[in-house]
């Protein structure tokens, strides 16, 4: 084998009609349905989508903090997106970060009461972009559907796996 990248010895095989179609309504999920979901947050509480996960796992998490590494997997994102997203919530007041006293190695972060209040008032725009675009066209076995080739496809975050 050569170091071009090149795989000669592998055959290529092109999509069938099923893969394509499967294949197709992923990637147009992956790339529209964020935007969706983060136009109304924009437009109402002047946050992203992201910074939405972000504040939302920390609101949900007990005394509101969480490890930024964990913070990262639940919320999605990359140690270095959660960085520079936790240090602009940082500079609104929301989020303040800590060394971790059970071990100084790690950071927390923590939601602070400004933050849980953009959470809180955020969370009902959220909840009916995802209802609208998302959870109404689907019934019951399409959720749980959808539900297990999420869990087939999971990809940790880059820096967490």
């Amino acid at each position: 084998m050569s170091g071009t990248g090149d795989h000669e010895d592998e055959q290529l095989r092109w999509l069938d009609e099923q893969e394509k179609a499967a294949w197709t309504g992923l990637i147009s999920l992956v790339l529209l349905l964020p935007a969706k979901l983060e136009s109304p947050l924009r437009q109402e509480h002047g946050i992203t989508l992201f910074e939405y996960l972000v504040l939302s796992q920390l609101s949900e998490a007990p005394q509101r903090k969480l490890r930024m590494g964990e913070l990262a997997f639940l919320a999605s994102g990359s140690l270095s997106r959660l960085s520079n997203v936790v240090k602009r919530c940082e500079q609104r007041g929301w989020i303040v970060r800590t060394p971790d006293p059970a071990d100084g190695r790690y950071t927390l972060a923590e939601l602070t009461d400004a933050g849980f209040d953009i959470v809180h008032r955020a969370a009902p725009t959220h909840l009916r972009s995802v209802r609208r675009i998302v959870l109404d066209s689907l019934n019951s076995t399409d959720q749980k559907a959808l539900v297990r080739v999420a869990e087939k496809l999971r990809i940790v975050p880059d820096g967490l796996g």
